[in-house]
């Protein structure tokens, strides 16, 4: 279980705190904030969380695994930095952010999450004049990641090495047992560690180029994840924005991971046709498919499959991603972008 200790309690502090005390695998052991009547404190207390105005105090427990700072002060992200103690991981500034706004949707109605993806829309459309906005991006995908995937194989393999030192003297085959599961949890963290790594690299798109950054990474994919998968890439990208180049990327790229997560696929075929008008790419799996108007009633499933985000990119773009998927016969996903001089400027 993951002991995390949550910096801020206004709008991101409850948040996190609603979603993650019922969360059977993260225990909520602090909330710091220097306001004693910021509406956070009041809920940890109601919820029997210890709470503090000095998040340093709370800091001194060696049972913390995860600080979450949802302050967006950079003067507490500063101090928070210096006082961390060793091995203690830390999710802070626009991560954080950005993490419990997609909480926040998770747990709001129908009509609150269509109205925050708004205005969510409209201050992407702003970051994306900024090279920043890449920046932020990758920083956030990252923590996500790490702290979804990695940090949680982790603490299961601390888990099971406690396990593993209990048993040897009491029982050798319990032993050799957690042994193998260490294991198996030591090769999911060296290949999530691995995806990470790999996850920076789109940031380099205008050196490399979107037909090399996708080939590259198709061919990462299919090894790692054993999914034929054929590229066909045609046209010319040099006037290509680079926005549209990330976005697009970025767009196979949660196409991928969702066949990779759901589909229980054997074969995709991804192909992306760069005209002098629009750019058109289509992502085919041979998989399970699945219900579009069950998934589209369900937010939580949305989510899951990245359909929103996949959706949200390419109208960042100007353009439209249509998504079609049968029981039984795979899916398929579709975008088309408008180029060149087309991409949304406002």
């Amino acid at each position: 279980m993951t002991k995390v200790v949550i910096i801020g309690a206004g709008m991101g502090g409850i948040s996190l705190i609603e979603i993650l005390h019922n969360d059977p695998l993260v225990q909520v052991i602090g909330v710091a904030d220097i306001d004693r009547d910021a509406p956070g404190i009041r809920l940890a207390k109601k919820l029997r969380i210890p709470v503090a105005q000095d998040f340093k105090r709370l800091l001194r427990s060696k049972e913390v695994d995860l600080v979450i700072d949802v302050t967006g002060n950079p003067s507490v992200e500063a101090l928070l930095h210096s006082a961390l103690p060793p091995g203690m991981a830390i999710i802070g500034g626009p991560s954080a952010k950005f993490m419990w706004q997609l909480i926040e949707e998770r747990v709001q109605s129908k009509e609150k999450i269509e109205q925050h993806l708004l205005e969510y829309q409209s201050l992407y459309r702003l970051y994306v004049k900024e090279v920043e906005l890449t920046i932020a991006e990758e920083r956030t995908r990252i923590a996500c990641d790490i702290h979804d995937g990695l940090i949680q194989t982790l603490v299961g393999l601390n888990y099971h090495i406690d396990y593993c030192t209990d048993q040897i003297e009491k029982k050798t085959e319990n032993a050799l047992t957690a042994i193998k599961d260490v294991k198996r949890l030591l090769k999911d963290g060296i290949a999530e560690a691995r995806e990470v790594v790999f996850n920076l690299r789109p940031i380099h798109l205008d050196q490399s180029g979107l037909c090399e950054a996708l080939s590259n990474y198709v061919k990462s994919y299919e090894k790692q994840y054993q999914i034929k998968t054929v590229l066909r890439t045609s046209g010319n990208e040099d006037k290509l924005p680079s926005e549209a180049k990330i976005f697009v990327f970025r767009i196979i790229q949660e196409a991928l991971a969702n066949v990779q997560k759901h589909a229980e696929a054997s074969q995709i075929k991804v192909d992306v046709n760069i005209e002098k008008l629009s750019l058109s790419a289509s992502i085919v799996d041979n998989g399970i498919g699945f219900n579009k108007r069950e998934v589209a009633d369900q937010p939580e499933k949305q989510s899951s499959f990245g359909l929103n985000t996949i959706s949200e990119r390419a109208r960042l773009l100007d353009g439209k991603a249509t998504i079609s998927s049968h029981l039984g016969r795979g899916t398929q996903v579709s975008i088309r972008i408008p180029l060149p001089g087309q991409i949304p400027r406002s």
